[in-house]
């Protein structure tokens, strides 16, 4: 008689966790140093920002002490300007005009290039031609002298400076969505969802664009600080709201006296340079977190 074979147990299915591409992301852009300490410092700037004027509700054009007063004497810690004005307080208030002209010129800048680079890159054709020599046309203008000419033809203000630095600076982005749209469209998951009869609407908005958002995102952080110091430089050639304060009012109208007395022009300089070297670090970080082939090093 022949003895029963043992029954073998069944294996157990074998798991493999998949991580999700956005925390991998995440986990690469805290593995870099520079970009965290970047994204601290951003955060610390925002929060002054925000609870600064409550903290210190001062008018920042009203003087409030002797003209041009040395740092640290009678009880103002980074001295006063050229008109007696706190210059604490007009760092304060000056941030909230500058983070905002950055981050609304981002938003038109990738608005633009958003729209332009993906008409262009999935309809290819005549559509693309047409979009590619408007883009080409305003990228070889003078980005400085087109952002000049459109503030004096609006008068100068926070909306008309955001919008002349976004109409400036979105041909880049353009030709980023552009390339990333030609490569995308190709693939399978494009070709499948044409198959079922998807709209090109729905595969422009909602299918490829997500998968381009990566490098967008990076596009997106690093024009926040070419916003800011474009800002500056447009206000160092008064051509900024003088009803407004920001840090580039604030070189402006004390660099006549910078031989004189260097805290009123080196502070806000200093805030201008300590912001977008930050944005710069966490452009970086994106980029490094974004890009599979960095992920090897």
């Amino acid at each position: 008689m022949t003895a029963p074979t043992p029954a073998v147990p069944a294996e157990e299915p074998v798991v493999i966790e998949v991580e999700r591409p956005w925390r991998e992301a995440w986990r690469m852009f805290r593995r870099n140093t520079a970009a965290v300490a970047g994204l601290v410092t951003l955060s610390l700037i925002v929060l002054v920002t925000v609870l600064g004027p409550f903290v210190y509700p001062v008018d920042p054009f009203a003087p409030t002490g002797p003209l041009l007063l040395p740092p640290g004497e009678q009880g103002f810690l980074l001295g006063t300007d050229q008109q007696g004005r706190d210059l604490v307080v007009g760092l304060l208030y000056g941030s909230q005009s500058t983070l905002m002209v950055g981050a609304a010129a981002a938003a038109i800048t990738i608005t633009i290039g958003i729209l332009f680079g993906a008409l262009a890159g999935f309809y290819r054709g005549w559509i693309e031609e047409v979009l590619m020599r408007i883009t080409e046309f305003f990228q070889v203008l003078p980005p400085l002298l087109l952002a000049m000419v459109v503030v004096l033809l609006f008068s100068p203000s926070i909306y008309s400076i955001s919008i002349a630095i976004g109409v400036v600076s979105w041909t880049s982005t353009a030709r980023l969505v552009r390339a990333e749209f030609l490569r995308l469209r190709e693939l399978d998951f494009v070709k499948a969802e044409r198959a079922i009869g998807a709209r090109n609407a729905r595969i422009i908005w909602t299918i490829i664009l997500p998968n381009a958002a990566p490098p967008l995102i990076v596009s997106a952080a690093l024009s926040v600080g070419v916003a800011i110091l474009f800002e500056a430089g447009l206000a160092f050639l008064q051509l900024s709201d003088p009803n407004v304060m920001s840090w580039g009012y604030l070189i402006s109208v004390n660099r006549p006296q910078i031989l004189e007395a260097w805290w009123p022009v080196t502070f806000p300089g200093l805030a201008i340079f300590i912001t977008v070297l930050s944005v710069s670090l966490i452009g970086d970080g994106l980029n490094d977190a974004f890009n599979p082939k960095l992920r090897q090093r």
